[in-house]
């Protein structure tokens, strides 16, 4: 008993140093991928929740205190809901503590970056607490999860219009015939992906012999805009190039391929699964993953990205040429190297990202507040999906043809 204790408490010891290690070595260039990681960690921890914590959740009598008990799809709903009302806490608080960081002296920096037993302790609290609070709280914070989640689908757009005009003026500066052939290319595929994806939506919402006209408007506008965006972008007088436009076009089809799967299962126009228990789970994995990359790759873009705000720049030290003489210009050297280095991205604004994720990833999992039924057993789907996948992707339409055609509006601002 002696040794096996001994034993025990060694392991304890040794595990508990090996976290402390692990967590201590999360440095400044791997922080956001730290923040990352915590973020999956909720969205895992809401999935167990998902599925486990119905029995659990109906005989905690704060939480229970209707005249009549609720269906097990409300527990279900309400534990993922108070845990990403918990994560949302966590990343806005942050975002509230790091306003205004210009420089990495401001002793808030280490705070973003370190401190992390800390900080993992504080989110598993926050998470904890949630579960005590009242049913309106969370109710509340359901119905502005819906404008947060459409704000988060927003970045998304402008983050992706961001990367396809930056990918297009990369290969255009190269001013070389391969790299002109290669735009050429890889725009052909992607109206090729476009037109054929169109084709297999005709085929798989559209079949025949039922009456789809909602899902028919939905694809022949998806080629409307295809079509458009290629007119726009070759204009004279527009400086636009057909890569992006085949890349946006390329993301409305799967836009339009991401509404119309998330109809629900029962509706005679979704051809895809007709088998709801077939799919439920790979369809609840392929949404976790999807929201993950999407999660990860938005907060650490939108960090570095001038499209949003940021932290205003700076000369960096040692980028001019000396004007003193070479004794001065060595000590104006030194003092250039103790002036503070300003942050390379806003901390405020990459919390903020996460803050409205969380709300995005509840709505995910919840099919955005109305996974009753067999819908609930499955992630994104029902009309709320469905209306809000079409809405993003009108909007991506409109902020893409506005790209184009704002710089012929107001030629004096910078686009």
């Amino acid at each position: 008993m002696w040794a096996a204790s001994c034993l025990a408490s060694c392991c304890a010891a040794c595990a508990c140093e090996a976290c402390r290690s692990a967590v201590g070595s999360i440095g400044r260039r791997s922080a956001r991928i730290a923040y990352c990681g915590l973020f999956a960690l909720s969205l895992i921890v809401s999935w167990i929740l998902r599925e486990v914590a119905a029995p659990l959740m109906e005989k905690l009598p704060w939480i229970n205190h209707f005249h009549r008990t609720p269906d097990r799809e409300w527990f279900e709903s309400d534990a993922v809901l108070r845990v990403s009302l918990g994560n949302f806490l966590f990343f806005t608080i942050l975002a509230l503590l790091m306003a205004g960081i210009k420089d990495q002296k401001d002793p808030r920096d280490k705070l973003h970056h370190g401190g992390w037993m800390a900080k993992i302790f504080c989110w598993c609290v926050l998470v904890f607490l949630m579960f005590f609070v009242p049913n309106g709280v969370v109710s509340f914070y359901e119905t502005i999860s819906k404008f947060g989640s459409g704000l988060f689908l927003l970045v998304q757009v402008v983050l992706l219009l961001d990367f396809v005009h930056g990918w297009n003026e990369n290969w255009v500066s190269k001013d070389e015939q391969f790299w002109y052939m290669a735009l050429f290319i890889v725009s052909l595929i992607c109206y090729i992906a476009t037109f054929s994806f169109s084709g297999l939506l005709f085929h798989w919402f559209a079949p025949s012999g039922h009456d789809c006209g909602l899902n028919t408007s939905f694809i022949v506008l998806t080629l409307i805009f295809a079509v458009v965006f290629a007119v726009v972008a070759l204009h004279p007088k527009v400086n636009g190039s057909l890569l992006p436009a085949s890349v946006i076009s390329v993301y409305c089809t799967y836009l339009c391929y991401s509404a119309l799967s998330s109809e629900p299962r029962d509706f005679e126009c979704n051809g895809l699964h007709n088998h709801s228990k077939a799919v439920s789970t790979g369809s609840l994995t392929l949404g976790l993953i999807t929201t993950v990359l999407s999660v990860v790759y938005s907060a650490v873009r939108a960090g570095s990205s001038t499209t949003f705000i940021s932290p205003p720049s700076s000369p960096r030290a040692g980028s001019e040429k000396p004007l003193l003489p070479f004794d001065k210009s060595d000590e104006q050297e030194d003092k250039k190297k103790d002036a503070p280095r300003p942050v390379s991205y806003s901390y405020s604004f990459f919390h903020l990202i996460f803050s409205l994720a969380s709300m995005y990833s509840a709505m995910l999992l919840t099919g955005w507040s109305t996974s009753v039924g067999e819908s609930g057993k499955l992630v994104d789907v029902g009309w709320p999906s469905v209306w809000v996948r079409i809405v993003t992707q009108w909007g991506t339409a409109a902020l893409y043809i506005w790209s184009l055609i704002a710089p012929l509006l107001f030629p004096d601002r910078e686009f």
